[in-house]
């Protein structure tokens, strides 16, 4: 009996060993594809059509299929930070670049900005976010906030394209959710705006058309980032069916910048939509091109075409990264602004 407990414990023992070692290896696996993640996401304003695999996806920090360079990160490196919230910038060529991250908005705050929209906010708002790009000596400027971007929510419901969605979508639900007659309100429920910035700018400064196109191939390049940020200006879950985000990226170069704003909607069943805006800034030609972008498709049509995959079809319908090579193209625009001499 005394032998067989020394067994008993020297089994246990090992056992504790092992289970060890591999939670060990699971924490250091982990933590390491969160600063590969990091690096992936420093690539995201690139055109999806040059992308077919994630960059950096394996622990060995690999190179993608369009050979991304993985970038040092350098400069402002608390703008990576999630939980930072006091204003961060950065001055680079002559242009000041800020953005600023704080808590959902309380009480007061958004009943003070339901009343000056005339529709009820997101369940989420970051009112207090932006990300802001000034050019000191023009005094040019371009910011993305949360406020601006609903005022350009269609407010009365007159697209009947949104109308026949919502009607779809109220009868899809009924049957699985009470209430759901109180979510499809007289203005778009889905908070799809159209918004690509608020620009303040001298009457010599004016956006106007342009053929060409943001120059992907300086983005592969792997020039240092001197200042990254990821800032949320809403989101709503749609009574639980379904997702509307609001989100904005900047990643900030020593010769350019790029910047991303994203709204992406998923509706059950019914709808996908992204509505990207790009902002582009050359700072040797001071040349600034804005590119807006818009793409959708019903539900059942892009379940069909992820059908024949051989990924997470789940998984894929919450990435927006993955769904924007799969959603066709519905609108484009090109922009451009010079602010040289």
């Amino acid at each position: 009996m005394f032998y067989i407990n020394i067994l008993t414990q020297l089994v246990k023992f090992g056992v504790a060993v092992v289970v060890g070692v591999v939670r060990g290896r699971l924490k250091r696996k982990r933590k390491f594809k969160s600063k590969a993640q990091l690096f992936m996401d420093l690539h995201w304003g690139i055109t999806t059509a040059t992308r077919r695999t994630r960059p950096f996806s394996d622990h060995r920090g690999s190179m993608s299929s369009n050979n991304l360079a993985r970038p040092p990160v350098m400069g402002n490196t608390a703008a990576v930070s999630p939980g930072h919230q006091k204003p961060n910038s950065v001055n680079v060529k002559g242009f000041k670049i800020s953005t600023q991250k704080l808590p959902i908005l309380k009480a007061d705050p958004i009943e003070e900005m339901t009343k000056k929209l005339g529709i009820a906010p997101p369940e989420m708002i970051f009112g207090d976010n932006y990300v802001s790009i000034e050019h000191e000596k023009s005094g040019w400027s371009i910011t993305f906030n949360a406020f601006d971007a609903l005022d350009r929510v269609d407010k009365k419901g007159e697209s009947m394209l949104k109308v026949a969605y919502s009607k779809e979508w109220q009868e899809s639900r009924e049957a699985t959710h009470e209430g759901i007659k109180e979510v499809v309100k007289p203005f778009d429920w889905s908070y799809s705006t159209d918004y690509a910035g608020t620009v303040h700018c001298p009457t010599t400064r004016q956006f106007e058309e342009t053929l060409n196109s943001i120059p992907i191939e300086l983005l592969k390049r792997p020039d240092p980032i001197l200042f990254f940020d990821d800032v949320i200006l809403y989101e709503d879950e749609l009574a639980d069916n379904g997702i509307a985000m609001l989100s904005c990226k900047i990643r900030v170069m020593p010769a350019r910048l790029l910047l991303l704003s994203r709204f992406f909607m998923r509706l059950d069943n019914v709808l996908f939509r992204i509505r990207d805006t790009r902002v582009y800034i050359d700072f040797e030609s001071m040349e600034v091109t804005r590119e807006y972008q818009s793409k959708e498709s019903d539900y059942e049509t892009v379940r069909q075409k992820l059908a024949s995959l051989r990924d997470d079809i789940p998984a894929i319908m919450r990435d927006p990264n993955r769904l924007s090579e799969i959603l066709p193209l519905v609108e484009r625009r090109l922009e451009r602004v010079n602010l040289g001499n």
